[in-house]
């Protein structure tokens, strides 16, 4: 099964169904289920954006899951900035000539009850699917339909 690696708050926000796009400078042609992992690095720009306590999010584990429908080409700031309240992104990139994001459109997130220890990497990576049977998550799932 395919993961991708977040930094907190970001990895919280995405598993529970509060963001619903992905920011990222890359596209990828993967649509389907994937795992959220959430890095071992925090986002102190964000977090001082957004009410939730550093200390209070998991770090370095496998926190939950989502599905990858679609793909959206920022080209500029306008639109990056429009869909704010879907991405989330405190991105401060300010030349209008060279920005380019593309955000992934995610849906059906679930955050696991109980997290999964997990190195990270970059970009999607592939993850044993055993590997959530092995942790009995069927049971210790919320689920986040947007």
């Amino acid at each position: 099964m395919k993961c991708i690696s977040l930094n907190q708050p970001y990895a919280y926000l995405l598993a529970s169904g509060v963001k619903s796009i992905e920011i990222r400078k890359w596209n990828t042609k993967f649509r389907g289920e994937f795992l959220i992992h959430a890095s071992k690095s925090v986002n102190t720009d964000a977090m001082s954006v957004y009410p939730i306590e550093a200390t209070d999010l998991v770090k370095g584990a496998i926190i939950g899951k989502a599905y990858l429908y679609g793909i959206k080409k920022y080209s500029n700031r306008d639109d990056f900035i429009h869909d704010f309240n879907k991405h989330f992104s405190v991105d401060k990139t300010n030349h209008e000539s060279s920005f380019k994001r593309y955000g992934f459109l995610i849906h059906n997130s679930m955050l696991f009850e109980k997290s999964i220890p997990y190195p990270g990497k970059l970009g999607f990576f592939d993850v044993n699917p055993g590997l959530l049977n092995n942790n009995n998550l069927k049971e210790s799932i919320w689920y986040f339909d947007l």
